[in-house]
Parts: structure tokens; C-alpha cells; sequence
């Protein structure tokens, strides 16, 4: 298992294992987008905001398939970084099983409890609320297998192999194309057959990881009885990923709020947000990427005890991360219309999502300075303060979408710029909290060491 992060030029370390991560979320991306585009295309623009008022509820579960999942990575990269291959053994085997067990449960939550959410929390326009609930309920089926991917996934990452997920995620994406265009385009199943779709590629991922990890690595080959769960060990994977996944619920309740603004601009506005959501992301992956790339980084170093090797390499990501926004940014707000025109959109919500990924990429700025910091924090054992950074900073995105909404010649308008409110007030958190050192002080207390 030659993939330590604890040697060689950090900057060099960082961007080799960024990339594969890079390319896998952009894959893992492509599923949902796929979906965008092929029914708006071939379905119409209501079916296409169905889809998009759903993105709340997915977004809630995919927090708890994610955050609990980067709690384990942090503490399979410690343990890598410390030597400790049997304690990893165990502590992998107990957190598979745990994840695979949140994974049936949110399968069964989200069926049953979908309808309700969307009718009465995200208050789903009337139009709309059917054919949103058929959907979700059939991608909910497939939760499992997101659960199940992802923990595969962070077990990978925790040990530095960030390219095999890469591999498995593009085989998944050809078969998510294939089969919404035979289930939406040739069979005519609308928002039931991308659903459909999504679920057997996740499927497929989840399958695909779980065999490489047995093949590749002998430590993670258990036999029938060499599978473990430990109570001890379980709970401290929930102890690592609960502020993590807490982080990201919070993120996705905010959105909740945040949903029921657009919605009460109608239809056009819907579907716009929808699009201009998924643009969103893909112009956010670099710095996901490496936000992922320094849990894992951080986790190694500090297992070895490399402090210093982890601030150096800590000011390279967001150099790295700068230049990369730098040039999407130049990008978007050149070809913003023709993208946005690719996903079968209206005149009316063309317009209104040309302008929301503009005013995005120009937020991009602070955004990608401050972002991947929060990767060093969960890695440092510090993930809390993460958790404080977004809850801070999706409240100002929040209160500012309905304040200022209020103001007439701003109105629909805050809905694009209350990214600069969010990301802005992130950056200046979390700089302060980098530069301060408090940081450091759990990375001492954890390896018995007075902080200077």
C-alpha cells in the first residue's frame, strides 16, 4: 500500500492525489446532470423542476452518506499514517457495516417519509408535488448503494488511493447515460426512468469499489468470519463523521429555506435554480477536491506527526485552488448562456440562469481560498469548527436571501448573489481561525504534546 502522503513535495503529493478525487466527483456529478439535461430535453421544463425540487431531500441524505463517510476517511488516513494496519483492519470492517445499515435505514426513511417533505417543508408548487414524489421515492430505493459507495470510497481515500474510485465511477457514468436514454428517451418513463437510471449506477459503483478493495488490498480481504463490528469502534466512526455529516445537513436545511424562495417565483425560476445548481457544482469541484484531498493529507501527516509538513502543504492547496477558480470563472462568465441553453430550458429561466452563474463564478474567489481549509480542519480533529464555518455562513445566505429580497430593485435577484454573502463570511472565519493556531491545539492534546 505505496501511497503515503507523509513524503515528497507537498504542492506535487496534493495535486496527484486531487486529480483522480477531481475526476470522480466530476463523474459522480455527471449522473445527476445527465438526468437534468435528458429530461429537459425530452420530457419539458416542468419535468425538469420536479426533478429540481427534489435536490433538498437528496441533498439531506447524501450529508449522512458523506460526512459520516469523511469521519472514517480521517480515521483510516491516522491510522495509515501511524503504522497501524490492524487497528485499520478492524476499524474499517466495523464502519462498512455500520454505513451499509444507515444506508437501508435512509432507504426506508426516504420512501416513506419523501411525500411529506416535499408537500409540506419545501412547500413543492401543487403542479409539480406528484411527479416530484414518484421521483424521489424510486431514487430513495437506491440510497443504500450510495451509502455503501461512499464508505468504499473513504476507506480508498483514507489510504491514499484516490484513483481506483475514479476508474469504477466511469464505467458507472457510461451505464447512467446508456440507460437514460433508454429509459426517459426510447421507453418514454420521464422522471421515473432517470431515477431508475441513477440507482443502477450507484449500483454499480458500490459493487465495483467493494470488489477492488478485496482484490487489491489483502488487509481489507475479510472472509465471512473475519468481518467485525465493534461497538467501541462504531462509535468512534460516528463520533468522527457526526460533525461532518452535521455539517453538511446543515448545509442542505439551509437550502430548504433557500428552495421555498424560489419556488414562490414559479416555474421559470424553479427549473432555472435547478439548472444553475448543478452548474454551481461543477464550478465548486476543484475546491471539493481538494478540500477531500487535505482531510486525507492532514490525516497522514499529523499519524506521523508532520505539523509542519501540514501547514506548508495547507498554503499550496489554496494557492492551487485560486489559479483553478481563477480560470473557471474566466470560463463561465464567457459561455454561461450557451451552457445553460444545453438543458432545455425556457427563454424566461434561460435569463434568469445566465445571470445566477455569473454572479456565482465571481463569488468563486473567496470561496476557493477558504474551502479546502476546511478539509485540514477534519483532518486535525478540528471538523466541529468546520461545522461552525457552515452554519455561520448559510445563516448570513439565508437571512440575507429574505431580507434583501424585499428591496425592489434587488428582489429575485438575491437568490444568484447570496452566494457572496455565504462564501464571504466563510472565508473570513476560517482565515482567522488558520492563522490564529487554535487548531493546533487538538493535534498536540491528541498526541500528548504540549501546544507552544
Amino acid at each position: 500500500m505505496n501511497h503515503s502522503l507523509t513524503e515528497g513535495t507537498p504542492w506535487k503529493k496534493i495535486l496527484s492525489f486531487m486529480f483522480p478525487v477531481f475526476m470522480g466527483l466530476l463523474l459522480q456529478q455527471l449522473y445527476n446532470t445527465v438526468d437534468t439535461i435528458i429530461v429537459g430535453n425530452f420530457a419539458g421544463e416542468d419535468l425538469l423542476a420536479a426533478v429540481g425540487a427534489c435536490g433538498v431531500p437528496v441533498m439531506a441524505f447524501l450529508a449522512l452518506a458523506n460526512g459520516f463517510s469523511a469521519g472514517v476517511c480521517v480515521l483510516i488516513s491516522q491510522l495509515f499514517g501511524a503504522g497501524e494496519t490492524e487497528q485499520m483492519r478492524r476499524q474499517a470492517s466495523t464502519s462498512i457495516l455500520l454505513m451499509l445499515g444507515m444506508g437501508i435505514a435512509a432507504t426506508f426513511v426516504g420512501i416513506f417519509t419523501g411525500g411529506f417533505a416535499l408537500k409540506y417543508i419545501l412547500d413543492t408548487p401543487e403542479e409539480l408535488l406528484e411527479v416530484s414524489v414518484e421521483y424521489f421515492k424510486i431514487y430513495a430505493a437506491g440510497m443504500i448503494f450510495q451509502f455503501g459507495y461512499n464508505i468504499i470510497a473513504a476507506v480508498l481515500r483514507g489510504i491514499g488511493d484516490s484513483k481506483a474510485t475514479l476508474y469504477f465511477l466511469l464505467i458507472a457514468s457510461v451505464i447512467n447515460v446508456a440507460l437514460d436514454i433508454l429509459f426517459v428517451c426510447n421507453m418514454d418513463m420521464g422522471v421515473a426512468g432517470a431515477a431508475v437510471a441513477t440507482d443502477i449506477a450507484q449500483a454499480v459503483s458500490c459493487a465495483a469499489g467493494f470488489v477492488y478493495m478485496m482484490i487489491k488490498y489483502p488487509i481489507f480481504r475479510w472472509k465471512l468470519k473475519e468481518w467485525t463490528f465493534e461497538s467501541k469502534l462504531a462509535k468512534l466512526s460516528l463520533k468522527k463523521g457526526f460533525p461532518m455529516a452535521l455539517q453538511q445537513l446543515i448545509v442542505s436545511v439551509g437550502f430548504t429555506f433557500i428552495q421555498r424562495a424560489v419556488n414562490s417565483y414559479g416555474g421559470a425560476m424553479t427549473a432555472s435554480f435547478t439548472v444553475a445548481q448543478k452548474i454551481e457544482t461543477y464550478m465548486t469541484l476543484p475546491a471539493s477536491a481538494l478540500m477531500t484531498t487535505q482531510g486525507t493529507y492532514t490525516g497522514q501527516n499529523i499519524g506521523a506527526g508532520k505539523l509542519d509538513r501540514v501547514i506548508t502543504g495547507a498554503k499550496h492547496t489554496v494557492v492551487i485552488s485560486e489559479v483553478i477558480s481563477v480560470c473557471i470563472l474566466t470560463i463561465a462568465f464567457i459561455f454561461a448562456e450557451p451552457i445553460v441553453t444545453a438543458f432545455g430550458l425556457g427563454e424566461e429561466a434561460v435569463g434568469y440562469c445566465t445571470a445566477h452563474v455569473r454572479c456565482v463564478a465571481f463569488c468563486l474567489i473567496p470561496f476557493a481560498a477558504y474551502f479546502p481549509l476546511l478539509g485540514l480542519f477534519q483532518g486535525a480533529d478540528d471538523a466541529l469548527y468546520s461545522t461552525l464555518v457552515a452554519s455561520s455562513a448559510l445563516a448570513i445566505r439565508v437571512e440575507s436571501t429574505y431580507a434583501l429580497q424585499m428591496i425592489p430593485a434587488i428582489s429575485y435577484r438575491m437568490i444568484w448573489w447570496n452566494a457572496l454573502f455565504d462564501w464571504g463570511l466563510g472565508f473570513i472565519i476560517t482565515w482567522t481561525h488558520f492563522l490564529h493556531g487554535k487548531w493546533k491545539r487538538k493535534v498536540y492534546l491528541d498526541n500528548d504534546e504540549t501546544a507552544p
